[in-house]
């Protein structure tokens, strides 16, 4: 004969439980969201001649070029820089949407961006 393993409402407590965490996980991934979003990262290169503010939102919110990097017979390296600026920006921004879900997913690594 089979054993019944929910006994009373012991089986139940445990799933509504879950379920508090799991709605509380949904606030905190949220508001973390929303933290992420407001982020503004500075991304610098050529030594501060160029300069990108990316935002959480993955905008570009400003962008500041040192007149002694507008050469018009190298619009190549500016565009080097610009790209090199970006790209640092972006690597902040990793770094710190990382610390802000972990804190929210208790370290949980999710296979997607929320």
């Amino acid at each position: 004969m089979a054993k019944n393993n929910f006994r009373g409402m012991g089986g139940m407590g445990n799933m509504n439980n879950l379920m508090a965490q799991a709605q509380k996980m949904q606030r905190d991934m949220t508001a973390a969201q929303e933290q992420v979003n407001s982020l503004r990262l500075e991304g610098t290169a050529g030594g501060d001649k160029v300069k990108i503010v990316l935002g959480g939102d993955h905008n570009i919110y400003g962008v500041e070029i040192a007149p002694e990097v507008c050469d018009p017979e190298d619009t190549e390296m500016l565009a080097d820089l610009i790209i090199a600026a970006y790209n640092n920006a972006k690597e902040q921004y990793d770094a710190k949407y990382d610390e802000i879900m972990g804190k929210a997913t208790g370290g949980i690594k999710l296979p997607f961006s929320f």
